[in-house]
């Protein structure tokens, strides 16, 4: 008589069912896995917080930014709690661990970044060592690219040129004028329907800004005697603009010419350089620079020209007379660039009513 071996789900190769626990733990893992690499490598929401890109972008925009266009840049610290800012709560508990630090990679994108992108940066002031920050975990900004490295920009009475020539503005870039009238109010309705916003007013003289599209028909209201741009005079030192020395006497209105620093690109170290390029070869690309008398050490060695390891980039927002940009912090590294700002998914208005809070016009609309 034959025995035949018991019939088990294990000598058969058949696996037991999971139970409804495993395979909720499964699916919240698999999530989690696939929605980290698609925000790592791909893509990642944006909420725009300030008027600094007003016009082209809203306050309560929120944005598609994609990653691939000019390659994902891999985490710096890459132990972090998935989807939280670095920081959180008042206390600023932070989200990330910092005992282990990566080098800078990028990997390969679809394409280079071309004057005229609107980018999502990381803030390069936050670059000084009194933020103790890790560059992926610094704040996130949003500005329009104005100038690629090798370029060389200059500002005069608000308008870039790069290389010599004009920079094209953005379709919906504003700035500030003086706006007086005939004694008589404008229209509040008027300016609130050609997105002008007033900054101040004392009798008949007004401050404003304007949307370029708006210009030509607020200068073609009845009781609107000129419109003037408010420009700085060209030579007066603004101590809060880059490069902050007196030796250049710049202000925002009125820049320049700055050369833009090139992957490869060698600049001959004196007391001029210094000042303009300091900043990238000792916060930006990790040198201990010292100066004694007339020389300058790099790494306790005597150097006579420095060789950028890094390409750097000139962002500025489209609200020119409201916007903390390149102007004021200097040109942005590459590594600090996280991606290029694609379609605003979202529009919420802080401001309107429960009927109104969602700007509609502006759901699922490319930015440009």
């Amino acid at each position: 008589m034959k025995w035949k071996l018991p019939f088990t789900k294990k000598a058969t190769g058949i696996k037991p069912k999971k139970t409804k626990t495993r395979e909720w733990v499964d699916a919240i893992l698999f999530a989690l896995i696939a929605s980290t690499i698609i925000r790592g490598l791909l893509f990642s929401a944006y909420a725009i917080p300030s008027d600094s890109m007003k016009g082209t972008l809203l306050t309560g925009d929120y944005l598609f930014v994609s990653k691939i266009s000019y390659g994902p840049r891999m985490p710096f610290t890459p132990v972090s709690v998935p989807f939280l800012e670095s920081t959180i709560t008042k206390d600023s508990i932070k989200t990330y661990w910092d005992g282990i630090k990566l080098p800078y990679l990028r990997l390969p994108g679809l394409t280079e970044i071309k004057k005229g992108d609107v980018v999502v940066f990381n803030k390069p002031e936050e670059a000084d060592p009194s933020y103790k920050r890790p560059v992926d975990a610094r704040t996130n900004l949003i500005k329009r690219c104005q100038a690629t490295p090798g370029d060389i920009l200059t500002i005069v009475n608000g308008q870039v040129y790069i290389n010599g020539k004009a920079a094209p503005n953005a379709e919906k870039s504003q700035t500030s004028y003086e706006v007086v009238t005939n004694g008589t109010d404008i229209n509040p309705q008027g300016l609130k329907d050609l997105n002008i916003e007033v900054l101040g007013q004392n009798a008949s003289t007004y401050a404003m800004t304007v949307p370029k599209s708006s210009l030509a028909t607020l200068k073609g209201f009845s009781n609107i005697k000129s419109v003037t741009p408010v420009v700085q005079t060209p030579g007066d030192y603004d101590a809060t603009v880059f490069p902050h020395n007196e030796k250049f006497k710049w202000n925002q209105d009125n820049f320049g010419p700055l050369v833009m620093p090139k992957r490869g690109w060698t600049v001959p170290l004196n007391d001029s350089t210094m000042v303009l390029y300091r900043r990238a070869i000792e916060l930006y690309e990790n040198n201990k620079v010292d100066v004694k008398g007339n020389d300058v050490l790099i790494n306790g060695k005597v150097a006579k020209s420095y060789t950028f390891k890094m390409n750097y980039y000139w962002m500025m927002g489209d609200n020119r007379h409201n916007s903390l940009d390149s102007r004021f912090w200097g040109y942005v590294p590459e590594d600090h660039v996280v991606g290029k700002a694609m379609i605003t998914w979202m529009s919420i208005d802080s401001a309107g009513t429960f009927f109104d809070k969602i700007r509609w016009n502006r759901i699922f609309r490319t930015i440009n």
